[in-house]
């Protein structure tokens, strides 16, 4: 009877992985998609975000996430490769840079920035707090006054009797500094660098009058309408592929070795917190629209990349020979067993 009862569950089992190996196959598959996203909507239009989802194992799960993928080999390798694709990219040739960005945002952008008092302000104050900005500060005005002295000396000498004169005069000078083996830009550059900082602090008022006054906003536009008319490959004048690629990687460098700082984590607990406040007490279902998906969408979708995996695992006979794993224990069970024998036939009663 046992026996009877595993043939008849085997002959079942090999009835049941057809049916599911039928079911995704051809129309049919379209058919069992669309259902089987229309039952999922369903049950998700009556869950909540917050009620099925804790956000302190979000925070965990995230920062687990960041710390495992961000650091991986695969996103190294990845950055370097793709900032050489899109280096290369042959359609560069044939798309304006004003074809892909939008003149207007670029222009709200830029009005931004130049309105951001407080950026402003606080970046010239920093500037004229650092030393060393001071001495980069003073070698750029040694490097213009001496630029400009040694030009119209130029010019001097091309007068008649003025060569004879101008060395008279540098020679005076030498002497009455006492250093004749000092030249002029160094004497300049001291003179510069003691007073660098002070005149950084003296030229903040002009530099901010030259941000809110001058027409700095329309020289900025004018910059981004000669690149707007041009090829987007003409961006590779100003640097190379080996250049992009290295920036690339020293901006990857930087997450990473950003990504496990406590404060990485704190930011990502706050975007958690963020996203639960807006969406938590939403069902699951209505974030779609929210994310620009729609059921036709999902569908779409997985019509288009699930066929090809599908069919790819049934060829090699992979598909069936796990599904008839999932099922085989179920079939083979005592209970199925027990409603599949035949039932056992009861005495008969005694005349």
């Amino acid at each position: 009877m046992a026996a009877v009862a595993k043939k008849l569950a085997d002959q079942l089992l090999d009835a049941q992985v057809e049916f599911v190996l039928a079911e995704l196959s051809g129309d049919r598959f379209a058919e069992v998609v669309a259902r089987d996203v229309d039952d999922v909507l369903s049950v998700a239009g009556t869950l909540i975000v917050s009620d099925i989802v804790d956000a302190e194992q979000v925070k965990k799960t995230g920062r687990r996430l960041v710390d495992q993928i961000g650091g991986s080999q695969l996103v190294e390798d990845l950055v370097a490769a793709l900032s050489g694709a899109i280096y290369d990219l042959s359609a560069s040739d044939d798309y304006h840079l004003g074809d892909v960005v939008e003149r207007d945002p670029v222009a709200a952008l830029i009005a931004k920035v130049l309105s951001m008092d407080t950026l402003h302000d606080r970046a010239l104050d920093r500037l004229t707090e650092s030393p060393i900005v001071a001495t980069v500060a003073s070698r750029f005005v040694t490097k213009i006054i001496s630029d400009f002295v040694q030009q119209n000396r130029a010019r001097a000498e091309k007068l008649p009797g003025m060569s004879s004169l101008l060395s008279l005069g540098t020679s005076a000078a030498s002497k009455v500094r006492n250093a004749s083996d000092r030249h002029l830009d160094q004497f300049l550059g001291d003179a510069a660098g003691k007073g660098a900082q002070f005149a950084l602090r003296r030229t903040n008022n002009a530099i901010r009058e030259l941000i809110h006054d001058a027409p700095l906003q329309d020289a900025a536009m004018e910059i981004w309408d000669l690149h707007a008319d041009e090829p987007i490959s003409g961006l590779r004048e100003y640097l190379t592929q080996q250049d992009l690629r290295e920036l690339a990687l020293l901006v990857h460098e930087i997450v990473t070795t950003a990504r496990t700082s406590d404060y990485a984590g704190h930011l990502l607990d706050a975007c958690v917190d963020v996203f639960f406040e807006r969406y938590g007490s939403s069902d699951v279902a209505a974030l779609l629209p929210e994310l620009g998906l729609s059921r036709d969408d999902l569908i779409a979708d997985i019509c288009r990349f699930a066929p090809p995996v599908i069919e790819a695992a049934k060829a090699d006979g992979v598909l069936a020979a796990q599904i008839r794993k999932r099922l085989e224990p179920f079939f083979h069970s005592a209970a199925v067993t027990d409603l599949l024998s035949p039932p056992k036939a009861r005495p008969k009663p005694k005349a």
